[in-house]
């Protein structure tokens, strides 16, 4: 069973509609090594319509002008993208294809799919939102940075049931940006104050 991973550069208060005022002075070594590991790992790119026009439209010319990051966007190019769109697209970028049917049950088959180890995906907010609300999101790679953006879409959009999750691992970069990989998990037991209180009746 492949695994769908959400990888998400992210605000301090949750925004992930990224902001380059307040994403690119972060931007490091460290974050570069830490985005080209999760691009690794993936098999199939899942892309939402506005994140999949944003690759598109860069990565293209940078493998095409042959700078520093064109081995990258030669890896992008040539890894399978699929796109979530309610429109029929034409596609120019190699590798390309619509994705067929609705977005749960077309992402459930994917991840069945024998051979394939990891679905990668990008940005994509409202896929990630999705996916998440039908439990098909594995593991969340999050690089939250040192800011509070206090405007954008944020990641956890407004529900009634919270979603629990556990650490995988944690990297901190100098920067102060946090490299955090959560998983879902189920909740803890119900408790309240009774519960959690010392003995001797102290707060917790």
């Amino acid at each position: 069973m492949a695994k769908v991973i959400s990888t998400l550069f992210i605000s301090a208060d949750g925004v992930a509609e990224i902001d380059p005022t307040w994403h690119f002075p972060y931007f490091d070594e460290n974050m570069g090594r830490a985005v080209a590991e999760d691009y690794a790992t993936a098999d199939v790119l899942l892309l939402g319509r506005v994140t999949y026009d944003s690759f598109a439209g860069a990565w293209p010319a940078r493998e095409t002008a042959g700078e520093a990051d064109a081995a990258m966007a030669v890896q992008l190019g040539d890894t399978r993208k699929i796109v979530v769109s309610r429109q029929p697209l034409e596609f120019t970028w190699r590798e390309s294809e619509l994705l067929d049917g609705e977005l749960t049950g077309a992402v459930a088959a994917l991840k069945a799919t024998p051979g394939l180890r990891a679905i990668l995906v990008p940005g994509s907010i409202s896929v990630v939102q999705q996916l998440l609300t039908a439990g098909l999101v594995d593991e969340l790679r999050l690089l939250v940075h040192p800011v509070a953006a206090r405007k954008g879409r944020r990641l956890f959009d407004e529900g009634d049931t919270p979603y629990h999750l556990t650490v995988l691992a944690t990297e901190v970069f100098p920067t102060g940006v946090i490299r955090v990989t959560y998983a879902p998990t189920a909740g803890p037991g119900a408790a309240g104050y009774e519960d959690v209180k010392d003995p001797d009746g102290t707060p917790a």
